[in-house]
């Protein structure tokens, strides 16, 4: 590694401890500070660093495959489609009552949201077999977004309104509605496919430079990028099972990693993201709060900050 690279790993290091330092201790006074701080600062701060390193792996591994720095589960519809099946889950069976129980109902959720996003990462996939163009594939991934969301504001229309609000709550993007149990359950799921992504680090690297390259290093293209694609829609999923869907993050970070350490190297991409993704999030989740009579929603503090940012990227870094 560098050493410019190993004094910006620090000072990501850094600002990440200050961050989750800031999450867990900034603001709130008097008797309830236990309870506030086992019951709701805790699990948010879990869900905070794990929802952003997920998200994070999951774009990565996104541009990496389809060597396209717009490539993210939001953009592509991966989200939309995890998010499509999570409402057909909750409107539908809390109906006719089907969900009993707290892994019963984790489960069937978490089940509907990688159904969903792998059926639509394994569309995607299909039709970039047949579409040469990236551009052509973003756009009917955008595409695909809306359709998803079109079959989920029906779901929503016709839906009970008394059971219509937490699936609307959920709808956009929160790390606070998050138990205890829910946090570690996504930290240990979350762990475990961040972890399978270690050991794909060659094939990514191989990937950067196209299928024929690959081929002739010896690599199986289809069989580790298939493992890759499930990889990234299982991160996908399980995020949006725990926290709803949370745009830009995907996208930006991988783009500003390889901004901030201007290297191909995927072991220090992995990392750095994974760092950068819970920073984004930990900062995220506190400009939520910025108002103190109000929560705003993550998905929109991501957006905001990540929107933007990706634009001004685009233009100063062609090159990406």
């Amino acid at each position: 590694m560098k050493k410019g690279n190993g004094i910006k790993f620090i000072l990501i290091i850094l600002l990440f401890l200050a961050g989750v330092l800031a999450s867990l201790f900034m603001g709130g006074t008097g008797e309830m500070n236990e309870y506030i701080f086992c019951a709701i600062r805790i699990p948010k701060t879990i869900t905070a660093i794990i929802a952003g390193c997920t998200l994070s792996i999951a774009g990565l591994i996104l541009q990496v495959i389809f060597r396209n720095p717009l490539a993210g589960p939001y953009v592509l519809g991966i989200s939309s489609g995890a998010s499509l099946l999570v409402a057909l889950t909750i409107i539908g069976t809390q109906s006719i009552f089907l969900i009993d129980g707290y892994y019963a109902s984790k489960g069937l959720i978490l089940l509907s949201s990688l159904i969903g996003s792998m059926a639509v990462t394994g569309l995607i996939l299909l039709l970039s077999k047949r579409i040469g163009s990236n551009v052509i594939l973003l756009l009917i991934g955008l595409m695909i977004a809306q359709i998803c969301g079109a079959l989920q504001g029906a779901l929503e229309y016709f839906a009970d309104p008394g059971k219509l609000k937490s699936f609307v709550m959920w709808s956009m993007g929160s790390l606070a509605g998050t138990t205890l149990k829910d946090s570690f359950l996504l930290a240990a799921l979350g762990f475990a496919f961040i972890t399978l992504t270690f050991f794909y680090i060659k094939p990514l690297q191989a990937f950067l430079a196209g299928q024929n390259y690959s081929e002739s290093s010896g690599i199986d293209y289809k069989k580790n990028r298939f493992a890759l694609i499930f990889i990234s829609s299982a991160l996908t999923g399980i995020t949006t099972a725990f926290c709803g869907p949370i745009a830009f993050v995907g996208i930006s970070v991988p783009l500003l990693s390889r901004i901030i350490f201007k290297t191909s190297d995927q072991l220090t991409q992995i990392v750095s993201s994974i760092l950068l993704g819970a920073i984004l999030l930990l900062f995220s989740d506190m400009a939520c709060h910025v108002f103190s009579q109000y929560t705003l929603p993550v998905n929109m503090i991501t957006t905001i900050i990540g929107a933007p940012f990706v634009i001004y990227l685009l233009f100063k870094n062609r090159q990406l």
